[in-house]
């Protein structure tokens, strides 16, 4: 698999590049897959798409899978991975996903590449967990849909890593020398674009079904959907490095505005430390601090 050691020049090109690579999933997803062959009979469709939604990457695969080979008959989206399963059935299943590349083999000479990588997919498992129980609190008409969203959110970033580490880890270094610097704005000075922007173009190329990419989308905040969405990946992005980012506050605002529940329910529901909940339990914040600014 190739990697990308300069900045290209539009995101078509991106998307070009990007989707003309073999697609990583994690070690462990390929080896459990091994264990699930060994003992077909035994499993199921609910099984496998645990497994399946513990990567992004391997999330991604079956989504572009069951649209390239969408049959003709097929009057509607597959928009979760138990569906996706469900069609495909367990031993084609099985069959199609084997023989994959892992993260852990495209970035190997790239060790600082591979924990960062696995940070981002460790954020998008929190962000899909914190949507997945706010869409519950919600009473949501599908939660399994905005747990995918949720978990799919990070996939360009989880892209930059494996085919671009080089350029991803400038992207970390600028930050990291200042604190107040945003993602968008050093993934411009090094990539020419966000990874926002990136992220629609690349799967509207793959034809992720309109309803996820929707709710990728944050110019579509408006939609209680999308907001559930946004936020989980907003706050698992703000708590990654522990519960005093100057954002949080805000966050907590929006969450509380979505889900029309108090500051110390949802600290509970959070699972909070109780150090880190006293001083958040009075810290304020405003909900249109972690909203995007209307398009």
């Amino acid at each position: 698999m190739a990697l990308l050691t300069h900045a290209l020049d539009s995101i078509d090109s991106y998307v070009s590049f990007f989707s003309h690579q073999p697609l990583p999933v994690l070690k462990h997803t390929v080896k459990e897959l091994n264990v699930m062959r060994e003992a077909e009979e035994h499993i199921n469709g609910r099984t496998v798409a645990a497994l399946v939604l513990g990567d992004p990457m391997m999330t991604l695969k079956v989504l572009i899978h069951i649209e390239e080979n969408r049959r003709a008959r097929q009057n509607h989206d597959i928009t979760t991975v138990e569906r996706a399963i469900m069609m495909m059935g367990i031993s084609p299943f099985l069959k199609n996903f084997s023989e994959m590349p892992t993260v852990e083999e495209q970035i190997s000479d790239h060790p600082k590449a591979l924990v960062g990588v696995l940070k981002v997919i460790g954020r998008a498992r929190r962000a899909a967990r914190y949507a997945r129980d706010w869409a519950i609190l919600r009473h949501d008409l599908d939660v399994d849909e905005i747990t995918v969203a949720a978990l799919l959110s990070e996939v360009t970033d989880i892209l930059c890593w494996c085919f671009a580490p080089t350029l991803t880890q400038k992207v970390h270094e600028m930050q990291h020398h200042d604190r107040n610097l945003r993602s968008s704005a050093a993934q411009r000075q090094v990539f020419n674009f966000s990874a926002k922007e990136l992220q629609l173009a690349i799967v509207r190329y793959w034809h992720l079904p309109e309803l996820l990419v929707s709710m990728m989308n944050e110019q579509q905040i408006h939609n209680p959907r999308v907001r559930t969405v946004q936020l989980a990946n907003s706050l698992a992005r703000h708590t990654a490095q522990g519960w005093d980012n100057p954002a949080i506050p805000d966050d907590l605002a929006a969450i509380e505005a979505l889900l029309h529940i108090g500051r110390e329910s949802l600290l509970h529901r959070l699972s909070v430390p109780h150090e880190a909940a006293e001083v958040l339990l009075n810290a304020g914040g405003t909900p249109e601090g972690a909203l995007p600014p209307p398009p």
